[in-house]
């Protein structure tokens, strides 16, 4: 009887609004997941120019770990050699943004349209300096010497930058317009002065010729700053593409903080780079993280002051033959929609 009885008990009822509930709610959740994978279908391709460079070269690791399909992004990286020609490729139609040091893009010949500044992936601090041969001690030791720094290219700023700081004038130092790897074999080998190189090499150089790094970029808050280029037309009709990229690269900021070993470890294999090695020249940036964008792109910000500086020093040596361009758009809109968007 009491076997009987227990199986007759009447269960509690669960109200008969709780299914109701889960029925909108599951169709809510559909339709949500219906709407982002029709955004995502509906994004367009990017073509993103890189050079070499741990600033941009970390973006590798959003590559290598799946972030772009994750934000429905279909990106295509075309390595150039140098930053002129991406950017000139941009401006042409060839891509739709490059990897670009401001400095660059204010020289960038011109092209069917305008150039836009859209990100900043780093500042120099330490990863950019001049390695002089054995007897010179100080950047007031170039005087009257021989110095290697490619015309026209971020090496040329660095040396301007170091020059102004040391209130040397820049007709005060004979520049070699030569290469980096020539000139690193050059300071090697004693035939030359100085030169203004990067990390490794320049660490490198410093130690095989038994000189000295007389000069970085952690001296100063630098003018080499790098970022994302665009133009006007595309900015305009690859906006959410834009948009998602830039996020992207949060995610990829928001790693190198909480990860750092596994980025390092990712990017270096796809350069075939040992990972201590990558996460070596990496330190030597400030990176473009959600507080230095905010920084650089509000009114009035880092990056105006930046352009109008540099324009100073391209008119203070006109060696390098170029005229700086005063029509670089500054535009703060997809890197502020992707901070919106972004969850940490």
């Amino acid at each position: 009887m009491t076997q009987i009885a227990a199986w007759n008990v009447e269960k509690p009822r669960k109200p008969w609004w709780l299914g109701g509930l889960f029925l909108v709610a599951l169709i809510i959740s559909l339709v949500l997941n219906a709407c982002n994978s029709g955004q995502a279908s509906r994004l367009q391709p990017l073509k993103v120019g890189i050079t070499t460079w741990p600033g941009f070269d970390v973006v590798l690791y959003a590559k290598e770990t799946g972030l772009f399909q994750k934000h429905g992004l279909n990106v295509e990286l075309i390595r150039f050699e140098n930053q002129q020609d991406s950017s000139r490729a941009v401006l042409r139609g060839s891509l739709d943004a490059a990897f670009a040091s401001l400095w660059d893009v204010m020289q960038v010949d011109s092209g069917n349209d305008k150039p836009v500044f859209v990100m900043v992936t780093n500042i120099s601090h330490g990863a950019d300096g001049i390695v002089a041969r054995s007897g010179i001690e100080t950047i007031e030791d170039l005087r009257h010497k021989r110095v290697a720094a490619k015309l026209g290219t971020v090496n040329h700023l660095i040396l301007l930058e170091a020059l102004k700081l040391h209130n040397i004038k820049p007709n005060d130092v004979k520049i070699e317009d030569i290469p980096n790897e020539t000139a690193a074999e050059l300071v090697e080998k004693g035939k030359l002065d100085a030169a203004v190189l990067w990390q490794p090499l320049l660490g490198e150089t410093a130690k095989k010729s038994k000189g000295k790094v007389i000069y970085t970029t952690q001296e100063l808050d630098s003018l080499v700053i790098d970022g994302l280029v665009s133009r006007s037309q595309v900015v305009q009709s690859k906006k959410a593409e834009l948009t998602r990229f830039i996020t992207t690269w949060f995610d990829v900021m928001k790693a190198v903080d909480t990860k750092p070993q596994e980025v390092f470890q990712q990017v270096g294999k796809a350069l075939n780079q040992n990972s201590a090695s990558f996460a070596s020249d990496y330190s030597g940036l400030k990176k473009g993280d959600i507080a230095m964008q905010k920084q650089m792109f509000q009114t009035e910000g880092r990056l105006q002051t930046a352009m109008d500086q540099l324009i100073q020093l391209l008119q203070a040596d006109p060696r390098h033959g170029h005229t700086p361009r005063k029509d670089v758009e500054i535009n703060p809109e997809p890197v502020t929609a992707a901070m919106n968007e972004w969850k940490a």
